[in-house]
């Protein structure tokens, strides 16, 4: 957990927020005003991500970023379990808690099906969805016939099972102080250039002991172990939700979530969903094209 009014040299200069509703300690970044724009990470990073695009959306929409249960600035509880169930709790009671309505639901990574779970329980509240390089789970059947093919192919999806298997996965994803530079960077982005130490300080602060380390375990566990469970698709709410505006703004240089399985399962979803091929761009798509996304975001709003 990160100090709340570290900056990192003025890197992330939100003022700190939390709230208690959720059982724990959890930070978000809320700035601007107008309607919300919900900003979701993935692993094993935090509101950082965005810190780019917050300034930017910031002008004209109000912007809340959440760090996870066990990331960035909130607490990682020891008595909690770290299920996609309990983080899609965390947010939802969040969302309530801040009334937010009408909301822009961006989701990176791991935040596609927290989002997911989110827009299932409260189509009303979603207005539209912003998919960057992330997997939005709503129990279509070619979801059922591409994930595996992902799970296969990608690196670091091999990685998490055979490291399960070895005893390498805990020491590894337990230090990620230590190790985070490899871990995103088995992940993939392109943009090594901007790092230096902040950076790696950013991104490694809030995993200074393996006690702090539970969020980043517990979401690549369930894979290891094949439990990671998706939110059960309600028919009315997943028919709600695929009716709304949806952009997907992809890095075709994703090593983990390869475009070639995940633009097809947006279509499949989304069949008049708006799609943005950025060339040259990683997972961490944010890492290598905030001026490009943030833009993209901003009149995807305005035009819908």
């Amino acid at each position: 957990m990160i100090s709340s009014h570290e900056t990192f040299n003025g890197t992330f200069p939100f003022t700190p927020r939390f709230s208690t509703a959720p059982g724990f300690q959890m930070h978000y970044v809320d700035e601007g005003t107008g309607t919300p724009i919900l900003c979701l990470h993935g692993e094993p990073t935090w509101g950082y991500l965005f810190r780019e695009v917050i300034p930017v959306l910031a002008q004209q929409h109000r912007v809340v970023v959440p760090d996870h249960m066990g990331f960035g600035k909130s607490e990682t509880p020891q008595n909690r379990e770290y299920t996609l169930k309990a983080h899609i709790d965390n947010l939802e009671t969040l969302v309530v808690d801040l009334d937010l309505r009408d909301i822009t639901l961006v989701m990176h990574d791991f935040g596609g099906p927290v989002g997911a779970g989110l827009t299932m329980r409260h189509p009303d509240r979603i207005a539209r969805l912003v998919v960057t390089n992330a997997f939005v789970p709503f129990g279509l059947p070619l979801e059922q016939e591409l994930l595996p093919l992902n799970i296969a192919e990608a690196e670091w999806f091999q990685w998490i099972i055979k490291s399960y298997k070895d005893g390498s996965f805990e020491p590894v994803l337990g230090n990620l102080n230590y190790n985070i530079l490899s871990t995103m960077k088995l992940n993939g982005f392109e943009r090594l250039s901007r790092v230096d130490t902040t950076w790696i300080q950013a991104y490694g602060s809030p995993f200074t002991t393996p006690q702090e380390c539970l969020g980043a375990i517990g979401w690549a566990r369930g894979i290891a172990e094949g439990t990671l469970a998706f939110e059960t698709a309600n028919d009315h709410a997943v028919a709600a939700i695929l009716s709304k505006p949806a952009l997907l703004i992809e890095g075709m240089k994703d090593p983990t979530l390869l475009p070639k399985y995940f633009i097809p399962l947006f279509e499949a979803a989304f069949p008049d969903g708006i799609v943005h091929r950025l060339e040259n761009v990683g997972h961490y798509c944010y890492e290598d094209a905030s001026e490009i996304i943030a833009p993209l975001i901003d009149q995807f709003v305005q035009l819908t």
